[in-house]
């Protein structure tokens, strides 16, 4: 597998691959796969936009991420600015990337493919903080709350609702840069 860095072109030609590697990993329904159509494709074009991708060796998509800086007037930044007090919106929304998605096919989870994912999204990050939202779960179990408290991750938010998912989420978050890693436990990224 190799790790690519993308431009919006490039995940707009796979948007069709993105849809589904979501609804393998997060295990929605159907029409909501279809709405996330018009978000991601709307997400692309948000200021700092950056974007990784996982590919097999037939090019076939196994995993991606995407990011971009959270600002007032966004769905998702709004809706957890209004869950903080201010110290606590000053320091995590002011200068803040939000990791928006990042997915792993099941049948490529436990591999190191979310890891490597994350670390290359993190590093091309533009703020001094980032945030993001993951389903509340066992964190001993859940292979994605592992994944961001072995990254530093911190509660910010817990059992908090979005309007229209039912599901209880924690907002995750850590402070900017990440810290340097040895070269010979960093994987060379194409293209960045």
């Amino acid at each position: 597998m190799r790790l690519v860095a993308w431009q919006p072109d490039d995940l707009l030609r796979r948007l069709d691959d993105v849809v589904s590697v979501y609804g393998e990993a997060m295990g929605y329904r159907q029409e909501l796969l279809q709405t996330r159509r018009g978000y991601i494709g709307a997400h692309v074009r948000r200021p700092g936009f950056r974007a990784v991708a996982t590919l097999t060796t037939d090019g076939r998509l196994a995993g991606f991420g995407y990011g971009y800086t959270s600002g007032p007037g966004q769905w998702w930044h709004d809706q957890v600015r209004s869950s903080l007090d201010e110290p606590a919106r000053r320091h995590w929304l002011t200068s803040c990337f939000e990791v928006v998605e990042l997915h792993v096919r099941p049948a490529a989870q436990g591999h190191g493919v979310g890891a490597r994912q994350l670390r290359a999204l993190l590093a091309m990050a533009d703020g001094g903080t980032v945030l993001l939202s993951t389903p509340e779960a066992d964190e001993q179990k859940s292979r994605a709350w592992r994944l961001y408290r072995r990254f530093g991750f911190t509660d910010v938010l817990r059992d908090f609702l979005f309007p229209g998912d039912e599901r209880a989420f924690a907002i995750l978050g850590r402070d900017l840069p990440l810290a340097e890693r040895p070269a010979e436990d960093a994987p060379g990224i194409v293209g960045l």
